[in-house]
């Protein structure tokens, strides 16, 4: 068989297909045909040696927010794609009822993946926060029936659930999301943060398949430990999701979650507009993190691949490489070493690898390099950050500003008659 694209002798883990180890991948017509070792390379039109690095499926990152230019939070995906290794960027929440058409037309501008959470509030993340602190704003029939007319972009429902996000409302629009969420057989992700309400107050609303995002944040470790709500959720089948973000990991509560046996079920950045200049940075930084606290390579992948995709039921062929799946594919190179990184209190591990992205396909066709758009004047930096902004702006403008080859480098294209 001819294949359009071969990549030969990567180590594959492909936790849906049951594969860890070296072996080779195959695309044609945009779709996995073929992985095992020593795959034909006759007749391949594009062939890759991938020996020594590592190859995954497409990265499913559940919690991100695009829609650059409609939200405080948002950002363009496809700049932080080309070079992570994420091509399915899950949107949560950034839209409501009302914003949900603008943010489809967003959507079909971008190269990669992009299902959406739908927000349990109308007017979506436009602010920095307070979307559900006018219950007309939280309307359960009009986001039923944004659902009902969206079905092929909308997996699912999200609420924000802390004081200020709600404010006086209390539970009311995580009850409203709950039905929304029964309603049109979808399952929620709920963000938890300072109270009130509690975790202990909220968590027994969700239910199986349920998702809570940043579930090692400092608010889920009390006084005496970890909060029992946490146990009785995740016993009771309630999702676990990192959601890093500015302010939604701590390395401390992970461990504690660890070592009383609920390690989280799905890796996700919480990427936006702040925290993708850091402590998150990117999704393979962020597994990076649980690599730190011991977690294996192959759980770390499936987290952020197989298991955000069956969370949300996402289209067949997402977050594997499965014969006839899209050939969504991430290749990496693994670097190895001690590699201090930072949760968002600026407590450090060392993870003892990190991933660098060299190659994203997306259907099998090669991402292309794009520059990320500078922070909107609304974004806090430290003077670290804002540094390390001009450096690289520096860097680039003077790659680009310099020939790309010199003159032995040419050829005479218009020879003279």
């Amino acid at each position: 068989m001819v294949y359009d694209l071969l990549l030969t002798g990567g180590h594959v883990i492909d936790p849906d297909g049951g594969r860890d180890g070296v072996a080779d991948v195959a695309v044609t017509g945009g779709r996995i045909a073929a992985v095992g070792t020593d795959l034909a390379r006759e007749g391949a039109r594009e062939l890759v040696d991938a020996s020594s690095r590592l190859v995954t499926p497409g990265l499913v990152d559940l919690h991100t927010h695009v829609f650059p230019g409609a939200t405080y939070w948002g950002i363009d995906p496809d700049p932080v794609a080309w070079c992570s290794g994420v091509t399915t960027w899950v949107d949560a929440g950034s839209a409501g009822a009302y914003g949900l058409d603008a943010l489809r037309r967003a959507v079909r501008g971008y190269r990669v993946r992009v299902p959406v959470l739908l927000n349990i509030s109308a007017v979506g993340l436009t602010g920095l926060t307070g979307e559900s602190r006018d219950l007309a704003a939280c309307d359960v029939d009009l986001a039923i029936a944004a659902v009902t007319a969206n079905r092929d972009v909308v997996y699912g429902i999200k609420a924000r659930i802390d004081a200020n996000t709600v404010g006086a409302n209390g539970l009311e629009p995580l009850r409203r999301a709950v039905a929304v969420a029964r309603a049109c057989e979808l399952p929620l992700m709920v963000h938890v943060g300072l109270a009130p309400p509690t975790i202990a107050e909220l968590l027994p609303l969700l239910g199986p398949g349920d998702i809570v995002t940043h579930c090692a944040s400092g608010i889920a470790l009390g006084r005496g430990g970890l909060d029992p709500a946490l146990r009785r959720a995740y016993d009771a089948g309630v999702l676990f999701d990192l959601g890093h973000g500015s302010g939604g990991f701590a390395y401390d509560v992970l461990e504690a979650q660890l070592a009383a046996g609920m390690p989280p079920h799905i890796v996700s950045t919480d990427l936006h507009a702040r925290s993708l200049h850091g402590p998150a940075f990117d999704l393979p930084t962020t597994m990076a993190k649980l690599l730190a606290v011991g977690l294996p390579l192959a759980a770390v992948v499936a987290a952020a691949t197989s298991a955000p995709a069956h969370a949300l039921g996402l289209p067949a062929g997402t977050g594997t490489l499965r014969v006839g799946a899209p050939a969504d594919l991430a290749v990496f190179a693994m670097e190895r070493g001690g590699f201090p990184l930072a949760d968002v209190h600026g407590q450090i591990r060392s993870a003892p690898l990190r991933l660098r992205n060299e190659a994203t396909y997306v259907a099998g066709r090669l991402l292309p390099p794009s520059l990320p758009a500078p922070p909107p004047p609304w974004i806090p930096l430290t003077a670290a950050q804002r540094d390390a902004l001009t450096r690289r702006d520096r860097m680039v403008r003077d790659l680009l500003t310099t020939p790309l080859v010199t003159p032995d480098g040419l050829a005479e294209q218009f020879p003279r008659g």
